[in-house]
């Protein structure tokens, strides 16, 4: 399989806490995030890796030198979103292996990747259950499938929080390139790349992978990057 990992955007949200930095970059216990990732991968056998880039590319680019990754700069990260980021990244889906498409300020952990790694279903995003009440972006499943997804979903309407990870087997990428181009080519650039995902659900399965119990975090609060500190603080071989 092959990780495509989308690190294009500035992180206004936390930036006045961490600094004018990208937020895959931020230091953790002496390592940056992105850094953690790579290993992460390049552990479990992952070599074809591939990165697109946009805010402050050039310090990406510096922290992950010596990695064998690919990199692609999308210029206009200011006005677009993660589906803009991902099409400059477009020579990436010819159809002979899974993807893997994740967000580059997302900390994993070995039970985060067993759980996308090892699913070999068409589409798979991850969740967490145990985030429905306080995460971010929610999903609402029906035995394990997706139905609706939003920042908006009330908690009635909600049962996990997504994590920003998710795999397209190689048979569904050319449907998948198929709808990306077809949104690019309708000037839809603000959406985020799950757009993708979304566009197909009612047509295909979207199945939901449910990581209750395995620690992840996602760099956008500063909470977040404080629970990401205190879990490698205690889990030093993590």
């Amino acid at each position: 399989m092959k990780v495509i990992i989308l690190a294009a955007g500035r992180g206004t949200r936390i930036s006045k806490l961490i600094g004018d930095i990208p937020k895959c970059t931020v230091d953790v216990c002496g390592k940056p995030l992105i850094i953690r990732t790579l290993e992460l991968f390049k552990k479990n056998g992952v070599e074809d890796v591939a990165i697109s880039l946009g805010y402050k590319h050039e310090v990406v680019s510096e922290v992950i030198k010596g990695h064998n990754v690919r990199e692609y700069y999308n210029p206009f990260f200011h006005v677009t979103n993660s589906i803009a980021s991902l099409w400059f990244a477009l020579k990436e889906f010819d159809g002979t292996e899974d993807v893997i498409i994740c967000n580059g300020d997302v900390f994993w952990t070995q039970e985060v990747f067993d759980a996308i790694a090892k699913d070999e279903r068409d589409i798979v995003m991850l969740a967490d259950r145990t985030k429905a009440d306080s995460g971010d972006y929610f999903f609402k499943t029906d035995n394990g499938k997706l139905l609706a997804y939003g920042k908006e979903l009330t908690r009635d309407n909600r049962d996990c929080e997504y994590v920003g990870i998710a795999k397209i087997s190689k048979e569904i990428v050319p449907l998948f390139k198929e709808r990306l181009l077809k949104l690019i080519n309708s000037q839809e650039c603000d959406k985020w790349w799950e757009n993708i995902l979304y566009s197909m659900v009612g047509e295909r399965d979207i199945y939901i992978k449910d990581v209750e119990g395995a620690f992840w975090a996602e760099v956008d609060f500063i909470e977040d990057y404080n629970r990401i500190l205190t879990y490698v603080g205690k889990n030093t071989n993590k």
